[in-house]
């Protein structure tokens, strides 16, 4: 809420007439809830009894915080809308989780196949990066639905990588979490970008709004993020809605032409193909498009992406060699280099110039702390 706020810069606050504009385009609606948030509306009381906290935005006769003040709705919390129609966040009351709560169809595996991952002992696998399921409830107004409760995560590129180490730590983690995935006969079968996020909570300690990733819990300052190769995180898979658990000795094939990755080779309605091999495949794609074509000095990556981008998916390896084979890429890694900042392929000379610079002189007060503790 806005009013709460006491250090807001100068540009939050807007002339009489302005505010009145406002006020005028919020009684109209401009400022309404959408048809996905006033679903989230609608089951604020059932959340709230389940000890699940919504922002004000979605609670019962809200009234936004800006009438009545010279604020622009902008710097006020309120006014920011969900990005996902069928998700959103919540604190867990009884200790302060940011959690998120995804509605979703009782008639897909997802709900089976999560809580099947997030059983005791498969959680207790240091391998699984499958998003851990803390909850699952009937949805109180639709029976053919439940609510599916998980930490909250952000992008895993958002903020971007900022050193090769990074990116190292990322492939490494990804491509472990898809070995035990395959491990435990589950086919992802949607490993696009939007399906693998990180906890970011060591790059923000004093934490950041849901939404507007980028800025404080209030919606309203923008924050710098720590390193990541001085403070890692942890990477997970999500959204399981269209994957596939096989028996033991059931052949992984199948048919369709679902997901994000629309490359694949093999996709077909009426063909049957192998399930894991097309992971491999999309996991190599998401490798070159998010990351290779993106930084330079990643050239390490190519002969592996090449090999998980195969046509021929009998030539492509299991997701536990391509971990193996990116082990022994990573052995043959430097420290240094490893600390070595990314240089984005669209940064102009004097970008590189001002942000070599800098990163000179981070990593001469990383030495010295060093030196110091040592």
């Amino acid at each position: 809420m806005c009013n709460d706020q006491p250090r807001l810069p100068s540009i939050a606050y807007v002339s009489l007439e302005e505010s009145q504009r406002y006020a005028e385009a919020t009684v109209k609606g401009s400022f309404g809830l959408s048809p996905a948030e006033k679903f989230w509306r609608d089951h604020q009381p059932h959340l709230q009894s389940r000890e699940y906290v919504l922002r004000a935005r979605y609670r019962p006769n809200w009234r936004p915080s800006w009438l009545g003040t010279n604020l622009d709705p902008t710097y006020c919390e309120d006014s920011i809308m969900v990005s996902k129609h069928n998700v959103i966040d919540a604190i867990r009351q009884r200790d302060g989780l940011l959690v998120a709560i995804k509605a979703t169809r009782n008639d897909t595996e997802e709900i089976a196949i999560s809580t099947f991952l997030s059983s005791l002992k498969l959680m207790s696998d240091h391998r699984n990066h499958c998003i851990p399921l803390l909850e699952v409830m009937l949805d109180p107004l639709d029976p053919e639905m439940s609510l599916m409760v998980t930490p909250y995560m952000r992008p895993f590129n958002d903020p971007e990588f900022g050193a090769s180490g990074e990116v190292v730590d990322f492939v490494r983690q990804s491509l472990e979490g898809l070995w035990f995935l395959h491990e435990q006969r589950v086919a992802h079968r949607d490993c696009a970008a939007m399906n693998i996020m990180m906890d970011g909570r060591p790059l923000y300690p004093h934490g950041h709004h849901p939404v507007r990733y980028g800025y404080s819990r209030d919606g309203a300052s923008e924050l710098a993020p720590l390193a990541r190769i001085d403070h890692p995180v942890r990477y997970y898979f999500i959204d399981f809605g269209l994957s596939t658990h096989f028996a033991p000795g059931v052949s992984p094939s199948v048919v369709g032409a679902a997901g994000r990755d629309k490359e694949v080779p093999e996709l077909s309605l009426d063909v049957p193909y192998d399930a894991f091999k097309v992971d491999i495949f999309a996991m190599g794609n998401l490798y070159d498009k998010e990351l290779v074509q993106k930084y330079q000095g990643l050239e390490f990556l190519q002969p592996l992406i090449d090999v998980m981008k195969q046509r021929d998916p009998e030539r492509r390896p299991s997701a536990e060699q391509a971990f193996r084979s990116f082990e022994g890429i990573r052995s043959t890694l430097s420290n240094a280099s490893l600390r070595w900042r990314l240089r984005p392929r669209t940064e102009s000379m004097s970008e590189r110039v001002l942000y070599d610079t800098v990163a000179v002189a981070r990593e001469g007060v990383h030495h010295l702390k060093r030196l110091v503790v040592a």
